[in-house]
């Protein structure tokens, strides 16, 4: 048996409304604000294709009896890389939409494709936590 891929990662938020929002504007799965907080469920996920990032909120990650997480694990500890299905200047306008600023790119990167030898290109920016944010474009 190999592992084949990822399932899910999770990060803490400081601000989850803030991010619930983001998120929604750049097009991932999220409950809106009104329907998470209805829930009383502690976290929320971001769903893409078959992927998804659990995000848990203040009152979950703060808790000292709460061990499902890394002992370090603060928000702004994430680092993802999405890839984005379109052209730069398709994901550059929805980043504007989003109020995203872009910090860095576009910018040649060695991609995880084939390996890690697939070049594309990059385009990085912060969510309302300063996680990072990479979106490559592959050239097919």
């Amino acid at each position: 048996m190999a592992i084949e891929r990822f399932d899910h990662v999770a990060i803490p938020t400081a601000q989850p409304e803030a991010m619930l929002r983001f998120y929604a504007a750049l097009g991932f799965g999220v409950p809106s604000v009104e329907e998470w907080q209805a829930s009383g469920i502690p976290f929320f996920s971001i769903q893409f294709g078959d992927n998804k990032i659990n995000v848990h909120a203040p009152g979950l990650w703060q808790d000292e009896a709460f061990d499902l997480r890394g002992p370090n694990a603060h928000p702004g500890c994430g680092d993802f890389c999405f890839v984005w299905d379109g052209d730069l200047a398709s994901l550059q306008s929805l980043l504007r939409r989003a109020g995203a600023t872009i910090e860095l790119g576009p910018a040649e990167m060695v991609g995880g494709r084939g390996g890690g030898a697939d070049k594309g290109t990059s385009v990085y920016t912060r969510d309302p936590d300063a996680n990072l944010l990479e979106f490559i474009v592959y050239e097919d």
